[in-house]
């Protein structure tokens, strides 16, 4: 069974300045995707070029050291699997929501995922939760709901699907946790490529676009490479500092995508959303702060 390598060096800012690399690529996926999707290609498409750059990388990496069997097992395939899946239909339904909602909204309600992962810790993790932490996870789910505004003018069905995608992420994030260090980084990329690649490819034949000119060309490789640099990043953020040093700087996934937003969209936030991404964050650093405790 491979085992996951690497030691934790004691290097805070040199994790921190990975994970701010991390999630500047995935801002850059994501605001990739929107503008593909916005000039017609399919969120099938989209995804499937995410997992087939992934998994091409995933593998030469992996056959530096000698491509064989042994280094691509594990004793713990249904979990590894799962883990894959879950991030796989995160990516549809979060690709497929870009075709109606701001990169801002979709990343505010993303990011009650924390909240959400803290939620089912309890059940999935057996760890206890104060009233402190229960007291923030009611907070990040109100202020869900002022993003989202589920009785006003100003919701759209696909915030939906950015819901579901904040709960596939949470779960995905549990099943990680559970499979540190007892299956290889390496290993799982390889499957979550792997299965992703396998999955979409009838999806984006059936729905295929050919790039018009270059550019589209670019970005449509451009989501595979981001993509699996962004998980590289994230990954080796944990070598050099602790998950508690590292994630109050995800939240700078927001600040990447307003800006982003902007210069691509020429597109702000409403009072709302930002209110909403406050109230969420918020929640997210009381987890954060009781969990350091």
């Amino acid at each position: 069974m491979a085992v996951a390598a690497g030691l934790i060096e004691d290097r805070p800012r040199f994790g921190i300045l990975l994970m701010l690399g991390a999630w500047l690529l995935f801002s850059i996926v994501d605001t990739s995707a929107k503008w593909l999707a916005l000039v017609g290609f399919a969120a099938f498409q989209l995804a499937f070029m995410r997992y087939f750059g992934h998994f091409v990388i995933s593998v030469a990496v992996i056959a530096r050291g000698g491509l064989t069997r042994d280094r691509l097992h594990t004793g713990h395939p249904g979990q590894v699997i799962t883990r894959a899946l879950l991030l796989i239909t995160a990516t549809v339904s979060n690709f497929y929501a870009l075709n109606f909602l701001p990169l801002t909204v979709i990343s505010a309600i993303m990011f009650s995922s924390p909240v959400i992962v803290c939620f089912l810790s309890q059940h999935f993790l057996n760890e206890q939760i104060g009233p402190w932490r229960w007291f923030a996870i009611l907070m990040g789910f109100a202020g869900v709901l002022v993003v989202i505004r589920p009785f006003g003018a100003e919701f759209h069905w696909a915030m939906l699907l950015a819901l579901f995608n904040a709960f596939s992420l949470a779960l995905y994030s549990i099943m990680t946790r559970r499979l540190a260090g007892v299956v290889a980084t390496e290993t799982m990329q390889v499957y979550l490529g792997a299965l992703g690649t396998a999955i979409l490819l009838p999806l984006a034949i059936w729905s295929w676009q050919w790039p018009a000119n270059p550019l589209q060309w670019a970005l449509l490789i451009g989501l595979g490479v981001f993509g699996w640099g962004g998980h590289q990043l994230l990954t080796n953020a944990h070598r050099f500092g602790s998950a508690n040093t590292l994630m109050p700087y995800t939240y700078s996934f927001m600040i990447y995508l307003t800006i982003l937003s902007y210069l691509v969209f020429d597109h702000l936030p409403d009072l709302g959303t930002v209110l909403g991404a406050l109230i969420i964050v918020v929640s997210g650093l009381i987890i954060w702060k009781r969990e350091q405790r």
